[in-house]
């Protein structure tokens, strides 16, 4: 029997080694960090030089992602923002958390991630102090392919940088997680149906839109049919789109869950000061 345990356990250790083989953790740095501003990154991302792949991300790469896409004071003339990677099992979909950046969510990112055909992994995105984040969708990008060694499509970086920076327009006005909401559902209707001309694109756009109670500008909408021409093109399935985002719904449905407990609780503590005002009263 203890033979059998030794080699159980010798296979385990191969198969751990093996499979960490093929994949890495990598970690962008914004190329223009202090030593003591990367310090605070790699505490963030819980990891030391020796334990990933670091990639460093200058402005002008940033700029060849977004120029034309996202205004000019966004992207700057620095690179600051920073990633963390870490690629996990088939089927494990999307992990997306975020520190300091205040103009993109997780879900933006998430969304965006999966339009770029990014799977599968643990993402961190974060900055030394605020910052809007409209480029750490680059860092990732690139911090992703590092990581599994596998090219994201040309075409789905540059829709996925699209969609990003217009639902993060969109969410201006209309709030964060409505644009997202918005976006998701028009992206998923176009990706579902099949869709390419720029009439039918409108009409799911105003159907939503209207689903939601929103008005959008013509300029909006001509915005929203670029992205989601531009989709529309790619080779995305609508299951792959629902898988990789499935943990964002899980972590919705905790929200949703914690909120419904501490109401619960806090009913309990309600229903206990109405029982003890009851007392002193009766007193």
């Amino acid at each position: 029997m203890k033979k059998v345990a030794l080699v159980a356990a010798l296979m385990l250790a191969f198969t751990t080694i093996f499979a960490s083989a093929d994949s890495f953790k990598t970690v962008s740095i914004g190329a223009d960090l202090s030593e003591q501003q990367k310090q605070k990154m790699l505490d963030v991302f819980g990891v030391s030089e020796e334990d990933a792949l670091f990639v460093t991300v200058t402005n002008d790469e940033e700029r060849s992602y977004l120029s034309g896409i996202a205004p000019e004071p966004m992207i700057g003339s620095k690179a600051i923002s920073c990633s963390y990677v870490e690629p996990q099992g088939e089927g494990s979909g999307l992990q997306v958390m975020v520190k300091n950046l205040t103009w993109v969510t997780e879900d933006m990112i998430a969304n965006s991630l999966a339009t770029a055909g990014v799977k599968d992994a643990k993402v961190v995105a974060a900055a030394p102090f605020s910052v809007s984040g409209t480029a750490a969708l680059t860092g990732i990008m690139v911090g992703f392919e590092k990581a599994t060694g596998e090219k994201l499509d040309v075409d789905a970086k540059d829709a996925a940088n699209r969609e990003m920076v217009t639902t993060g327009e969109l969410g201006e006005e209309l709030g964060k997680d409505n644009a997202v909401k918005l976006m998701n559902e028009i992206k998923q209707e176009v990706i579902k149906n099949n869709l390419s001309s720029p009439d039918d694109i409108r009409t799911i756009i105003q159907k939503v839109a209207d689903h939601y109670g929103v008005t959008l500008s013509e300029d909006q909408i001509n915005q929203i049919i670029d992205v989601m021409q531009r989709i529309s093109k790619l080779d995305i399935d609508i299951n792959d789109i629902s898988n990789q985002l499935k943990n964002m719904g899980d972590k919705l449905q905790t929200l949703i869950e914690e909120s419904e407990e501490t109401r619960n609780m806090l009913q309990q503590v309600l229903d206990m000061l109405s029982g003890l005002i009851s007392k002193l009263k009766f007193w």
